[in-house]
């Protein structure tokens, strides 16, 4: 049952007061693989996270704290356009952090200061927020009692942003580029492959990777808009493709240097589930949505760095193989966020895999868990592909875990 799309354009298309904006937050959710996101309304314009408000929600609801301390507060860290809302409204992406706030009257805000939605201020009403690398300190005014609020906050459990942040700034000077490959499959409304038969399977693969025509793929519309909307956003969304199950698509974003593979991925994720939410589809990460003889889903991790990309530079990606798969065991740990218990259903050797006990590399070769490209070999210099990270994958995590093992080891 689905609402009529086209109501809601009469009232998106009503003006709202000049410098006013509504700012949807987007976190990920205890789970590790699905987002949330609420709306705040500011009256300014942001041009940069750091002007924007903390905000809080109720933990208990997402699987990320306890009744009893239910407060998780949203700490903005990238800033996009927001493709359904128009004009100057913005998508904010968070961080999220566990804090325990102490309260103390440092000065009582007048009605008018009341009234605005000042993001933190200081002793001196500085606009800007102060924090600490390993933990956050920040002095933030509730407009509406004109209390100030010291917040001694920590990254909350399932906050992995916070030390891929830390890793990635260690390694700026070999400037790690990422471009990641995201797989995913379209559901509908009884979670059945869209577009399948619904009292049994469309023929074998072979038809469907990068199909043309309504008998080789399903929901172009979806891909498309979806596809646009990440322009529009500011995601460095780099191409799409069908892939090799029916109904099973594929994004790509980068490259994309240090944190902002994460930052482009997750949004590009939160954007995709909006979209098909708007054509009453369900989008599905899982790594092997359908068993049997069909290619599960999966997110390619394209790495390079700097000495990668010059010239002799398959030396420094050949090290980096070798790096790799000495630490084959805590990678598979880092690549889906159930230890490689979801990866495990995926990484059989079978369907373009490589075995998830084993470590292998080799060129241009799509059963390795390390591929080198073919070009990449014959010019001697490039990037190579990690092909273990499941399609559920926090992007966080693989790419601290790899900037860890190849640059900071």
């Amino acid at each position: 049952m689905f609402t009529n799309k086209t109501v809601l354009d009469r009232y998106l298309s009503l003006p709202i007061p000049d410098n006013t904006t509504q700012c949807m937050y987007v976190w990920i959710d205890g789970t590790g693989e699905h987002v949330r996101a609420k709306t705040k309304t500011v009256d300014f314009i942001p041009k940069s996270p750091s002007e924007l408000p903390i905000w809080n929600f109720d933990g208990s609801s997402t699987g990320q704290a306890e009744g009893s301390n239910s407060d998780v507060y949203l700490y903005p860290v990238a800033l996009y356009r927001d493709p359904f809302r128009l004009g100057n409204n913005k998508l904010v992406l968070c961080e999220t952090l566990q804090a325990q706030p102490q309260a103390r009257r440092l000065m009582t805000l007048g009605p008018t200061d009341a009234s605005r939605h000042t993001p933190c201020l200081g002793d001196h009403a500085s606009s800007k927020r102060e924090v600490l690398i390993k933990r956050k300190d920040v002095r933030w005014a509730d407009p509406t009692s004109g209390i100030y609020l010291t917040l001694r906050a920590c990254a909350l459990h399932t906050n992995f942003r916070h030390t891929c942040k830390e890793v990635m700034d260690k390694a700026a000077e070999q400037h790690p580029w990422f471009g990641m490959e995201q797989e995913y499959t379209l559901l509908d409304s009884d979670q059945h492959p869209f577009g399948w038969p619904k009292n049994g399977f469309p023929g074998p693969q072979g038809p469907y990777y990068c199909g043309v025509g309504a008998s080789k793929v399903y929901a172009r519309d979806v891909v498309e808009s979806h596809y646009r909307a990440c322009l529009y956003a500011g995601v460095m969304i780099a191409g799409t493709n069908a892939e090799v199950m029916p109904s099973q698509w594929e994004f790509q974003v980068g490259p994309a240097e240090g944190i902002r593979m994460g930052d482009d991925l997750w949004m590009g994720r939160f954007l995709l589930h909006r979209v098909a939410e708007d054509f009453g589809i369900n989008v599905s990460l899982d790594p092997k949505p359908i068993p049997g003889d069909w290619n599960g889903a999966g997110c390619h991790t394209n790495f390079s760095t700097l000495a990668m990309r010059e010239k002799g530079g398959i030396t420094h990606i050949e090290k980096a193989i070798e790096k790799l798969g000495s630490n084959h065991a805590h990678h598979i740990k880092m690549y889906d966020p159930n230890e490689g218990r979801d990866n495990s259903r995926r990484l059989t050797g079978r369907h373009e895999t490589s075995s998830i006990h084993d470590f292998s590399a080799g060129v241009a070769n799509r059963g390795a868990s390390i591929r080198i490209p073919r070009q990449v070999a014959e010019e001697g210099y490039g990037y190579l592909e990690d092909r273990r990270p499941s399609s559920n994958c926090d992007p966080y995590r693989v790419t601290e875990a790899i900037v860890r093992t190849t640059c900071l080891d």
